[in-house]
């Protein structure tokens, strides 16, 4: 029987956490645990991890998820469960890697041939939007995500809801009638005027509007979903099926698991289930590296309820390394017609450069979220 012999971790830059998980067989899995701002942490909790892992039958994955998410007696959150996703992402890489066969026949086999993609053009700051939204257009992208504002008073200014809809507008001016415009409001807005602001943006069609409060006020979310016909999307910082459960009932059209977060590929496929059940579609956030891409990829080409993949190729976050510098092969993540094709490759479809990623680890990286601060000196939503 194969066992798992060996978990590493690696920090490499911008801000990521690679999982490498080898077998007795000599089979390498990879997974990503980032958390952006806590990969030390998650660090942590990995090696932790692996103290059950070593020794134990690496396809057991559903066991191994199981007793890594309940058996301690705290548990639950964003540090625990990106490292749980990590290491859950690798053994599914290891199982299809053993099999020959690509994560998402193990997920009963592909409902689509492409999925669409996404990718940020900033909006912090108003200027260089176009030129971002352009450049975007170039490389055969279809959609884009944008930030609504940058720090946002907690009742908007006419000046601050005048920035947001001179943001959009000018998004949808390059953009077309054919083309999509995503609208985060990040957890920047109260939801007083989040209520403001989504129906004066309604002529401008927005794809969807994301997290317009922050996740421990999804209660309200509901709210905001009666109040405004574009589709509210939110759950980047929801974790299990139990934190989805609210939010679906409270009326979201668009369902934002992490992959790295929210209990990884095992995890996820089951909000997907849950949030068909509702008519929602899934959108997983993606600002992360490649493993944590993929990973995405193989949920969504076997997920009938899947709408958009967020990827975060030329991202500003990206400073000092970029997702495509850590596969050896780079044509399956590359865009066609802003779609990427189905992967054909065994476990989760494409080659990291182990090389490239032990060189980051020795260099490691420090990322942290920036502290925004409102004209008062009180703390403000980043």
């Amino acid at each position: 029987m194969s066992q798992i012999t060996r978990v590493e971790t690696f920090l490499v830059a911008p801000r990521w956490l690679f999982v490498r998980i080898e077998t007795s067989d000599g089979i390498i899995g990879w997974g990503e645990a980032s958390l952006e701002g806590h990969a030390d942490a998650v660090r942590t909790v990995v090696d932790q991890f692996a103290e059950y892992l070593i020794g134990a039958d690496p396809d057991r994955i559903e066991d191994h998820w199981q007793v890594l998410t309940k058996s301690g007696f705290y548990r639950g959150g964003p540090v625990f469960g990106s490292a749980v996703s990590g290491i859950d992402q690798a053994l599914w890489d290891l199982k299809g890697k053993s099999l020959g066969v690509p994560v998402y026949q193990l997920l009963g086999g592909a409902v689509r041939d492409r999925i669409r993609m996404y990718g940020w053009v900033g909006g912090d700051d108003p200027s260089g939007i176009t030129d971002a939204i352009a450049a975007q257009l170039a490389v055969g992208l279809t959609a884009v995500k944008m930030n609504a504002s940058g720090i946002m008073s907690r009742v908007g200014t006419v000046a601050e809801i005048d920035g947001v809809l001179e943001r959009v507008a000018a998004a949808r001016a390059v953009l077309g009638p054919d083309r999509d415009v995503a609208v985060d409001f990040h957890g920047r807005f109260t939801l007083a005027n989040a209520r403001r602001i989504a129906p004066l943006l309604e002529p401008l069609r927005p794809f969807f509007i994301e997290e317009p409060v922050v996740p421990e006020n999804s209660h309200l979310i509901g709210q905001l979903a009666q109040a405004t016909a574009i589709p509210i999307a939110t759950g980047e910082r929801l974790y299990t099926r139990q934190d989805f459960l609210p939010v679906l009932q409270a009326g979201i059209a668009v369902a934002q698991p992490d992959l790295s977060h929210a209990g990884g590929i095992s995890e996820v496929r089951r909000i997907a289930a849950m949030a068909e059940v509702y008519d929602v579609q899934l959108a997983p956030h993606c600002p992360l590296g490649p493993i944590a891409l993929a990973a995405c990829l193989q949920v969504g080409f076997a997920t009938p309820n899947y709408l958009i993949q967020e990827q975060s190729i030329g991202i500003h976050y990206n400073q000092g390394a970029e997702v495509l510098d850590y596969v050896l092969d780079k044509q399956p993540l590359k865009f066609v017609n802003g779609n990427i094709e189905l992967l054909t490759g065994p476990g989760l479809g494409i080659e990291i450069d182990e090389v490239a990623v032990r060189a980051a680890d020795s260099r490691g990286h420090t990322w942290r979220s920036p502290i925004w601060r409102h004209t008062d000196g009180a703390l403000a939503e980043w």
